[in-house]
């Protein structure tokens, strides 16, 4: 069984930075497209960026782009996700995911990942 563990939520007050870790039991790592999802309180989870298997390039929701940084290790098995310029709507529990698709790694929906960490909370006071 794949085991996603997230870390680096908390408090953060406007305008400043956060990074989260995701680390997982998967092997190999880099054989996952790896997505960041986010959910608020009485909302729907929502897409916030994904990866490709190598980590070159990454894919981000409008809401989050020119803001957060998504990242892979997998020498390490860990993905990261770079949070700056924090604001209020950002706040919400933050889960990583891992895809095992091997033709795409633009992966947007939630029934196209096959595991997910159990979330960290993120909250930005105004």
């Amino acid at each position: 069984q794949v085991q996603l563990v997230e870390s680096g939520g908390g408090l953060v007050q406007t305008g400043g930075s956060l990074r989260l870790s995701c680390t997982a039991s998967a092997r190999p790592f880099s054989s996952f497209v790896v997505g960041w999802f986010r959910q608020a309180p009485g909302k729907e989870r929502e897409f916030v960026a994904s990866i490709s298997w190598s980590g070159e390039t990454g894919y981000y929701a409008d809401s989050v782009k020119g803001r957060f940084i998504i990242s892979r290790d997998n020498a390490e098995n860990t993905a990261y996700l770079q949070m700056n310029s924090l604001r209020p709507e950002d706040t919400a529990v933050y889960f990583c995911a891992l895809s095992g698709s091997v033709s795409n790694w633009i992966r947007t929906k939630i029934r196209e990942y096959d595991y997910w960490g159990q979330g960290t909370q993120v909250t930005v006071s105004s």
